[in-house]
C-alpha cells in the first residue's frame, strides 16, 4: 500500500493538517464573554500575577505539553528543516491527544543554533506544563536538553532520545528474563551513535549492564580509546579494546541493538553471537536485518524492530503521552531517572499479564500477544498502559522529590482511568462495589461463570484472577478449558476454580436442593438429577447455597435459558419483577 500517496490525500482534507483548537468553556451569552474576557479575566490575571504556580489552577497550562524541533534530524528525512518537520509535529500532538488526553502546541523554530534554540525555548515557559523535543540532530540535541532542564522548571523530555530508549529497555529485561540471563554478564553491542543509541547506551548501563560489556560502534568502527575523534558524548562510550569492526565486536555478544541503518547486520554477523542472542534492529523504515532474513539465519534469534508489521515493536508511543502524563499530574520540575525506570518497569511488568480481548481484535495471531520471544513488550494500542505507566511516573516523581504535588497514587489511578471512556469508569464503579462487598463480608466475593469452555471466558478470568479482587470459579469440562487455555498461550490457570457440573461430587448434593425446591412444579428426583448437569442451573444453586456470591452467564445461550433457572431457583422480591437492562455509551457518557 502506498502510504504516502494516501497521506497526502489525508493531510489536504479540510480542515487541513490534523489538529486543531477548540474551547473547553461556554461562549454563548454577554455574562460569558464577560467572564472569559474583559473585565472578568482581570481575576485570574492578578492571582497569577501574585503567584505564578497558580497557571497551572486558572489556565490551561498544566495540561499542555511544547512538542518544539527545529526539523534537522526528522525520522528517517534527516535536515528537512521545520517547514517540513511540522506534519511530524503535529501527528505527535495527535498522540499525547488520543492516548493521554494531553493538548499540545507544536512550534517549529526556524534555528539550527544551539544557543539561540535554548533561547527561544526558554522563553515560552509561561506557556507550557512540559516540553517534549522532537527531531533534533545530535550532538546538539544532548546539549540543549541539557541546558534547558538546567534553566527550566518544567519537564524537558527529547522524545528521540529518551522514549526509545524506555521502551528498548523494557523489552530487554523482558528478553533477558525470557533467556535466563544476568545482566551483569550480558554483553552488548550497539550500532549507531546519535542521540537514540547513546541514551539506549546509557539507560542499560543504569539497568545493570557493566561498562566493559558494552560496546558501541559508529559509522566508523568500534568506538575506542585510540580515536581522537570523539566528541564528549561518544567519549563516555570509549572503551580500551582491540576490536574494531561491527562483525567483530559480534562476535559472542549476546545482544545487538542497532540504530542506524537498514541492512547493517547481516547473517554472517548474527551466526557468530551467542545463543539465543538478542537483536534491536531499530532502524526505520528498514531495519538493520529484516526478521524474516534474521530468522533464516538462526532460529533461536529473539527480534524487535520498530515497525508495526513485525512483532515486538519498540514505540515511543508506548512511553511519552503517559510519561507526560504522570509528570504534568504532580507538575513535576524534571522527568529524571528514577522516573524513567519507572515507566520501563511498568511496561516490562504489564507485557507479562494477560492481553484483554479488545487488543486481541486488532491482531491476526493472538498468540503474538502471549508473554514470550514474539512479545516482549505490550502493543502500542493497548489502553492499560496508561493505568501503569502513568501511576508509576507520578509516584516516582514525589518520592524522588521533584513533584510540585503530592497525590494519593490509589485514588490517582482511579482517576485517570476516566480518560479510558464510559466503559472503563462503569467497569470501574464495579469493581468498586465488588470491594465494598468484600469489605463487608471479610472476605473476597466469589463469583461463578457459566460456558467456562469459551476462551473469551478462559482470558477474561485469567485477567480478574490476576488482579486478585475476586475468588473465580468457572464451569466447564477442566481438560478442554485447560487445552484451549494451553493453546491461546495462557500459561497457567492457577487461583482459579474449575468444575464440571456433569463430574462433580458436588451434583447429587445440588441435585435434592434442586428437587426440594422445584418438586411442587414438577421436577422429580431424576428431572433434578438431569438438569443440576445444566451450567446455569449448577451455578443458581451455588447462589442459593451461599456458594458463591455472583454469578455470570449468557455468553452463549439465549436471555431467556439463562434468566430461568434464577427466576426458578432465587426467585424475586415479593412484589417486584425481573428486568433486563441495557448500557450504551455515546459521546463520551453512559
Amino acid at each position: 500500500m502506498d502510504y504516502e500517496k494516501l497521506a497526502l490525500e489525508y493531510h489536504k482534507r479540510s480542515p487541513k493538517g490534523k489538529i486543531e483548537i477548540q474551547n473547553t468553556k461556554p461562549l454563548d451569552t454577554q455574562d460569558d464573554l464577560a467572564t472569559a474576557y474583559s473585565p472578568g479575566v482581570a481575576g485570574p490575571c492578578r492571582k497569577i500575577h501574585e503567584n505564578q504556580d497558580d497557571s497551572f489552577q486558572y489556565t490551561s497550562r498544566g495540561n499542555l505539553v511544547g512538542v518544539i524541533s527545529n526539523g534537522t534530524a526528522v525520522l528517517g528525512l534527516g535536515n528537512i528543516g521545520p517547514w517540513a518537520a511540522k506534519p511530524v509535529m503535529e501527528g505527535k500532538g495527535m498522540l499525547f491527544k488520543k492516548f493521554a488526553n494531553i493538548d499540545v502546541f507544536d512550534i517549529e523554530l526556524a534555528l539550527e543554533d544551539p544557543d539561540e534554540f535554548i533561547k527561544a525555548v526558554k522563553a515560552l515557559e509561561p506557556t507550557f506544563g512540559g516540553i517534549n523535543l522532537e527531531d533534533i540532530k545530535a550532538p546538539q540535541c544532548f546539549y540543549i536538553e541539557e541546558e534547558l532542564k538546567k534553566s527550566m522548571s518544567i519537564p524537558v523530555f527529547h522524545d528521540d532520545q529518551h522514549g526509545t530508549a524506555i521502551i528498548a529497555a523494557a523489552a530487554f529485561l523482558n528478553a533477558l528474563e525470557l533467556t535466563g540471563r544476568d545482566i551483569k554478564t550480558v554483553k552488548v553491542v550497539f550500532n549507531g551513535a546519535g542521540a537514540a543509541a547513546i541514551s539506549c547506551a546509557s539507560l542499560f548501563l543504569t539497568l545493570g549492564v557493566t561498562p566493559e560489556n558494552l560496546l558501541m560502534c559508529d559509522s566508523k568502527g568500534v568506538i575506542h580509546s585510540g580515536r581522537d575523534d570523539l566528541n564528549k558524548y561518544k567519549e563516555k562510550f570509549s572503551r580500551e579494546t582491540s576490536l574494531r569492526t561491527l562483525s567483530e565486536a559480534l562476535e559472542g555478544a549476546d545482544a545487538f541493538v542497532g540504530v542506524s541503518v537498514g541492512g547493517a547486520l547481516t547473517p554472517e554477523m548474527l551466526k557468530a553471537m551467542a545463543k539465543d542472542p538478542l537483536v534491536f534492529a531499530l532502524a526505520n523504515p528498514d531495519p538493520e536485518i529484516d526478521p524474516r532474513e534474521a530468522l533464516a539465519a538462526r532460529q533461536d534469534v529473539i527480534i524487535a524492530t520498530g515497525r508495526s508489521d513485525f512483532p515486538n515493536q519498540v514505540n515511543n508511543v508506548l512511553g511519552f503521552p503517559y510519561i507526560f502524563r504522570g509528570a504534568l499530574d504532580v507538575r513535576a520540575i524534571t522527568i529524571n531517572e528514577e522516573m524513567k525506570l519507572a515507566a520501563v518497569k511498568a511496561i516490562a511488568s504489564l507485557a507479562k499479564e494477560e492481553v484483554p480481548e479488545e487488543v486481541l481484535a486488532v491482531y491476526k495471531s493472538p498468540k503474538t500477544c502471549t508473554f514470550g520471544r514474539d512479545y516482549l513488550i505490550p502493543k502500542p494500542v493497548d489502553q492499560r498502559v496508561l493505568l501503569r505507566v502513568a501511576p508509576a511516573v507520578a509516584e516516582a516523581a514525589m518520592q524522588s522529590g521533584v513533584a510540585r504535588l503530592n497525590l494519593d497514587i490509589e485514588q490517582y489511578k482511579v482517576d485517570i482511568e476516566r480518560l479510558l471512556g464510559p466503559t472503563r469508569r462503569f467497569i470501574r464503579r464495579l469493581r468498586t462495589r465488588s470491594g465494598e462487598m468484600a469489605l463487608k463480608a471479610g472476605k473476597k466475593p466469589k463469583v461463578v461463570i457459566t460456558a467456562g469452555c469459551d476462551l473469551r471466558v478462559i482470558k477474561a478470568a485469567r485477567q480478574v484472577a490476576d488482579s486478585d479482587e475476586l475468588q473465580l470459579c468457572i464451569l466447564g469440562n477442566p481438560t478442554e478449558i485447560e487445552s484451549k487455555a494451553e493453546a491461546a498461550g495462557i500459561p497457567s490457570l492457577d487461583g482459579i476454580e474449575i468444575i464440571d457440573p456433569e463430574t462433580s461430587d458436588l451434583r447429587h448434593e445440588y441435585a435434592n436442593t434442586l428437587y426440594e425446591l422445584r418438586n411442587r412444579k414438577g421436577v422429580s428426583r431424576t428431572i433434578a438429577n438431569h438438569m443440576i448437569t445444566d451450567e446455569n442451573y449448577f451455578a443458581t444453586i451455588m447462589l442459593e447455597r451461599g456458594e458463591a456470591d455472583a454469578m455470570l452467564g449468557g455468553i452463549k445461550n439465549y436471555y431467556r435459558n439463562s434468566v430461568l433457572p434464577v427466576l426458578e431457583v432465587i426467585k424475586t422480591v415479593p412484589g417486584k419483577c425481573p428486568a433486563g437492562v441495557y448500557i450504551m455509551s455515546k459521546d463520551q457518557q453512559l
